[in-house]
């Protein structure tokens, strides 16, 4: 079967015939393979590697591999959910690799990890990995693997050491996290040696060629899709999101040099394309892109497109899509109240929402999904009612036009404006009152579960004690109870739920990620979230500014 799955791959690159000293590498993606295969970061990085004759590349999922080296060298992981954690430390079980960095010797593999998840905050995660790639793959990726050959044969620390000094290369032993007490927040993050860089900056590809697939395969999650990047980042900076603020500055693909001969080259083995982007139509020749995607020799192409801008909703990009065999379109609107909109920096008025709609169903269109958030902060109840007749207004004004309300909870984020605010806990409630508006109104309601969104706002506000609780909560059977459990036993080791997940922090204490820098310094973060208060009404909660 495993060889089956492997042959029904059509490849867009060719591997290198690895040389006689190959370092033998493992390329790991912590899911199947079909969700695997579907994630284009992880295409990249294994054709990258898989083009070095360097390096003689295995792939390992968690349900199928290719022939695995006896003493694989590198092993490396592609993280994009919080939640593939468990796969990777059953994976280093599996390949008899100590779970914890500081019990592997030197006949280990140096274990790394790269991907949004550890980019933006690799600490609950940090005793896991030897070291963590931040930032784009692009450059960053050569510079490990020829960093790496230099030190080949070396002690392990000296590899570590060595490593440590390239840019974006983050090694979590080479750093001390003092805390102020075992429950209470960090007193400060410092490196072990004078040699190790008190900060590492994430890396950032600053080229005109994006990505584009590798591979295509029919079992694939999305099958047989051939998928290109339009833009990086997003240049509207909402201030709960990840994807803009961590990923700036803002990138576009060439047309002529990146997405037209890219198109071209995925047209030879699939008539499926899919255009992935933050904000697609944000690209300021996206016209142009869809005048060539609308030309007769394209007729058979099947387009899928991602989340788009809702004032660049036009007819003629509802009709384009609709002619390519796309029947929905998804926007991101946040709420249906202009005020949530505004502390959130959603550029967005009622009209413009409300003319999409119209203009999907004029271009053809079945069905538009919009995406919102209850619990951000600075939110009322009263603007939930705001969401609940945006809605009414949009099924009045485009009449058969299939609405979903696809709605989660806020989050926060590392390296965003609202990474000192919690999570609001009537947010359950506040997606019960929607389901209960919606529902009978006959619009598609789609909330996204409550409870995980509290492990993903401990997950991506944790620090590194909670690597005891990550290998607890497997332990005990990697469910929400087992959260609640792993806290119990920790109890007094290591701060309680409510401090990672609802507190609102100060904004002059220690991040468990003070020590990585993004695209944008603390004091750029501090002004964008104080200018978000200024909207927010006297009763909302303030952010502790200033109080340690």
């Amino acid at each position: 079967m495993t060889a089956s799955i492997f042959a029904a791959e059509r490849l867009l690159f060719s591997p290198a015939i690895p040389d006689n000293d190959a370092i033998p590498t493992i390329f790991a993606f912590p899911n199947e393979y079909t969700v695997g295969i579907t994630s284009l970061g992880y295409q990249i990085v294994w054709a990258t590697l898989a083009m070095r004759s360097d390096l003689q590349v295995s792939r390992l999922f968690t349900d199928i591999h290719e022939h695995l080296p006896l003493k694989p060298e590198i092993l490396g992981f592609s993280m994009s959910w919080e939640l593939d954690y468990v796969n990777i430390l059953n994976l280093l079980e599996d390949l008899q690799v100590p779970i914890r960095a500081k019990e592997r010797n030197d006949n280990h593999p140096i274990v790394f990890g790269g991907g949004p998840v550890l980019t933006a905050n690799p600490e609950p995660f940090a005793d896991f990995f030897d070291v963590v790639l931040l930032g784009d793959g692009e450059n960053l990726l050569g510079n490990f693997i020829d960093a790496y050959k230099e030190v080949r044969n070396a002690p392990r620390q000296t590899q570590l050491k060595a490593l440590a000094q390239v840019p974006g290369i983050y090694v979590p032993s080479l750093y001390e996290v003092v805390y102020r007490a075992p429950d209470d927040a960090i007193e400060s993050i410092q490196p072990i040696s004078s040699e190790v860089p008190a900060v590492v900056q994430k890396q950032t590809y600053r080229g005109n060629t994006l990505s584009a697939s590798t591979v295509v395969t029919e079992k694939a999650a999305w099958e047989n899709i051939f998928m290109v990047e339009v833009v990086r980042s997003c240049p509207e900076m909402c201030r709960f999101c990840l994807a803009s603020y961590l990923t700036l500055p803002f990138r576009t693909a060439s047309i002529n040099d990146s997405l037209i001969p890219a198109i071209e080259k995925g047209l030879t083995v699939t008539n499926r394309i899919g255009l992935l982007g933050a904000s697609v139509t944000q690209h300021p020749e996206f016209e142009s892109l869809l005048d060539r995607l609308s030309q007769p020799k394209y007729d058979d192409v099947r387009l899928s497109i991602a989340s788009v801008r809702t004032n660049t909703v036009s007819v003629e990009l509802a009709q384009t899509l609709a002619k390519r065999d796309t029947r929905s379109l998804t926007i991101a609107v946040e709420s249906g109240s202009e005020k949530v909109r505004r502390i959130v920096n959603k550029k967005l008025q009622q009209d413009e929402i409300i003319q999409a709609a119209i203009n999907a169903k004029a271009g053809g269109l079945k069905s538009l999904k919009l995406y919102g958030m209850v619990g951000i902060p600075g939110e009322e109840p009263g603007d939930l009612d705001a969401t609940v007749s945006m809605m009414h207004n949009l099924k009045k004004a485009a009449p058969g036009l299939r609405l979903t309300w696809g709605c989660s909870t806020f989050v926060p984020k590392a390296h965003t404006p609202f990474q000192w605010m919690g999570v609001n806990p009537q947010a359950q409630k506040r997606l019960q009152f929607l389901q209960k508006k919606l529902k009978p109104q006959g619009i598609d309601f789609r909330p996204e579960s409550y409870n995980w969104s509290i492990i993903q706002a401990l997950l991506s506000r944790g620090d590194r004690r909670l690597s005891h609780l990550l290998e607890l909560t497997r332990d005990f059977g990697d469910s929400l109870g087992s959260y609640k459990r792993a806290f119990k036993e920790l109890k007094g080791k290591i701060p309680k739920l409510d401090f990672y997940v609802h507190a609102n922090w100060s904004t002059e204490q220690v991040l468990p990620w003070d020590h990585l820098q993004g695209p944008l310094p603390k004091s750029t973060l501090i002004k964008h979230l104080s200018e978000a208060t200024t909207h927010f009404e006297q009763s909302s909660e303030k952010v502790l500014v200033g109080k340690g």
